[in-house]
């Protein structure tokens, strides 16, 4: 077996491993960071993102937001809210209170953020970016400070010595058995939404062919190998963010191809049933729960149906083509919705539901409080009466973005055991960690937690390492 040994080892080559490393290699520790994917994959789900939230208020920096007054007070508020209050507060404070340094910190790498306009309804501050650009702008930061990556590693072991303490991992490289030595591990591998047997497990049967808008390299076997060495789980394992996509996106590895603005049309099932309140929130706070909702419909389908007033403020980034129509009638045929009769008088029910008037106060960007109450389930917002050719619909699934379940940490990284003690010497950060996201999720704050979380990290474990030194010398 070939032996390596480094001051720290960080498993995972996404947003968070890589945090992790570039604070470690800047804090003068010999790391290496440990890819699973070949390196044209490299990355896992980081590759397929687009946005960071962030308290923008805060932040003093000559870049464009395309919301300027979201403050740290609102980012808590809001990931509090959205996860019913379920949140671990110490998580979501360190969160929210280093998002807007470790911006500043990537932005200082030289990482280019891009600005786009405001989605119609969405409050919260945001950066934009390309995901496989910031990966190779990283992994070059990474390896200017001498940093080194090993690609094609697969890790199946996170080793604790007599002690208790963290002392390596192992697994295959290229092949090969090879065992990584190191005074401190950072776990970064993401999370297990990416294997069948576990969506199966976790979420029950039929999961297992639910699409996977990231990486295929993610299928969560560094959780299961911490938790063999007595890691707690943290998390709602049986849960996900579960996004509104095209239902003709690849099963692997689509990215990008979500239905945005379905909130100001109607959502029907193929009985021709409405099943979501559709305008209950703003898209941020509700696109990641009701793709869930989607999947559970019958043959994992369902259909976005807007009318000419407001088919502009519809984003379709699929690889399907809109379906489109002169009338309702026509267009659920064209849909193949299995019972046409029944969603057209669907329609009809909501549109008498809607208030005169509707259209005059009808913005996209606000709770607009325009309300259909007198249809189950009501709708809350933009209840606008479909009656304006043409029409147009989009057939859409649920698509896997991230699992919520993972192993315990601090808010300093540090893993917890089932004792609730830490671990000496192992850390974890980004999606391979559980108590953050429950039940929703709020729009672009998973790479701001990878982001944060990999380089607490990487601060933590330099400490460690200094304090065990320190031990060794004066004992020697």
């Amino acid at each position: 077996m070939y032996t390596h040994t480094y001051d720290a080892v960080v498993v995972g080559c996404g947003i968070a491993g890589l945090s992790a490393g570039i604070r470690l290699a800047e804090l003068d520790r010999s790391v290496v960071v440990l890819e699973k994917s070949p390196k044209e994959h490299r990355g896992g789900h980081t590759r397929f993102t687009e946005s960071f939230r962030l308290p923008t208020a805060d932040i003093d920096l000559d870049v464009e937001f395309d919301v300027e007054d979201y403050t740290t007070a609102d980012f808590y508020s809001d990931l509090m809210k959205t996860t019913n209050y379920r949140a671990d507060e110490d998580l979501v404070q360190t969160v929210t209170e280093e998002a807007g340094e470790t911006f500043e910190w990537l932005t200082q790498m030289g990482l280019d953020w891009e600005y786009q306009a405001p989605h119609p309804g969405y409050t919260a501050g945001r950066v934009w970016l390309d995901g496989e650009t910031m990966l190779d702008d990283l992994v070059d930061q990474f390896e200017e400070l001498g940093g080194e990556v090993r690609y094609d590693a697969e890790i199946q072991s996170v080793h604790r010595g007599d002690d208790g303490t963290a002392t390596g991992v192992e697994g295959f490289v290229d092949g090969r058995r090879t065992r990584f030595e190191a005074d401190a591990v950072v776990l970064a591998a993401g999370d297990y939404g990416s294997s069948k047997e576990k969506r199966t497990r976790y979420f029950g049967p039929g999961y297992g062919n639910m699409k996977v808008r990231g990486s295929r390299y993610n299928t969560g076997e560094i959780i299961d190998s911490a938790m063999d060495i007595g890691a707690k789980s943290d998390g709602e394992w049986g849960d996900a963010h579960m996004a509104i996509i095209d239902a003709g996106s690849p099963d692997v590895e689509g990215g990008i191809t979500r239905i945005d603005g379905y909130q100001y049309g109607l959502i029907l099932n193929h009985d021709g049933e409405r099943f979501v309140n559709e305008g209950e929130d703003a898209r941020a706070h509700t696109y990641a729960k009701f793709g869930r909702e989607i999947f559970e419909q019958p043959y994992h389908e369902a259909f976005i149906i807007v009318d000419s007033t407001v088919v502009d403020d519809v984003a379709h980034m699929g690889p399907s083509r809109a379906i489109t129509a002169d009338s309702i009638q026509a267009l659920v045929r064209r849909l193949d919705i299995e019972d046409p009769e029944r969603a057209v008088e669907t329609v009809e029910a909501y549109n008498e539901a809607c208030h005169d008037g509707a259209i005059d106060e009808y913005d996209p960007d606000v709770l607009d409080g325009n309300a259909a109450e007198a249809v189950d389930p009501p709708k809350s917002n933009w209840a606008l009466p479909l009656d304006e050719p043409s029409y147009t619909g989009y057939p859409v699934t649920g698509g896997m973005t991230f699992t919520f379940g993972g192993v315990a940490i601090t808010p300093d990284a540090e893993v917890l055991d089932t004792t609730d003690s830490v671990i000496p010497g192992l850390f974890a950060a980004g999606n391979v960690t559980g108590g953050l996201f429950y039940h929703n999720y709020p729009g672009g704050s998973g790479l701001t937690n990878a982001a944060v979380y990999g380089r607490v990290a990487a601060e933590t474990a330099t400490e460690y390492i200094r304090d065990a030194t320190a031990v060794t010398a004066t004992d020697d």
